[in-house]
């Protein structure tokens, strides 16, 4: 697969209320979370699309390769900013990332985007999948997903975890790497933590 045929969406747009501070700026070894998902998504393809509300509060952070997707309805989840950026990005497929993934392997991402050329056209999406219930915020999603997930949201569909169970979706088996892979954080406990895992790592 070249890799044109694939973007990378990355969600600068939650709301990080429990957190208490915007969760993609903070740091880890002088880096944003943000600007770290950035790297990873960069090594996949060249296309890299930040979707947020607020691109002033990011500007800086943006790298080279990656552009800004303006999010039209914030605050309505990442199903809903999926349907954006499958209407508005051309490419085969779309690997949406969330900024709250610390620990992000390009290897292992880059080895699971190698897999899509294999994929049966009728699969509309290929998900981290693990304790029974799949990560769809490091999934790869077809563009002829768009119809089915319209049609969802359109019914009041809010869940990615509905959606998935709907649809044609193979499963990425998780194994330990990918599983810390995995590890997002909702609080600052929780960032400190995996910011240890990186240190010791």
């Amino acid at each position: 697969m070249t890799n044109h045929q694939i973007a990378v969406i990355v969600l600068a747009g939650g709301q990080s209320s429990r957190m208490g501070t915007d969760k993609a700026l903070l740091e880890i070894e002088g880096k944003s979370l943000l600007q770290r998902a950035l790297e990873v998504a960069a090594s996949v393809t060249p296309q890299v699309y930040v979707l947020t509300a607020w691109p002033d509060r990011y500007r800086s952070t943006l790298t080279e390769q990656s552009q800004f997707l303006l999010e039209y309805n914030p605050g309505s989840g990442p199903l809903v900013a999926l349907t954006q950026g499958l209407t508005e990005i051309p490419a085969d497929w779309i690997l949406l990332l969330a900024c709250d993934l610390p620990l992000l392997e390009p290897q292992i991402i880059q080895n699971w985007a190698s897999q899509l050329t294999a994929i049966p056209q009728s699969t509309l999406a290929i998900v981290p999948y693990q304790n029974s219930r799949w990560e769809p915020l490091c999934g790869f999603y077809r563009q002829q997903s768009l119809a089915s997930l319209q049609s969802f949201i359109e019914k009041g569909g809010r869940s990615f975890q509905k959606w998935l169970n709907q649809i044609q979706a193979i499963p990425l088996p998780v194994g330990e790497r990918e599983a810390i892979m995995l590890s997002n954080c909702n609080t600052l406990e929780e960032f400190e933590q995996l910011k240890d895992k990186i240190g010791s790592g």
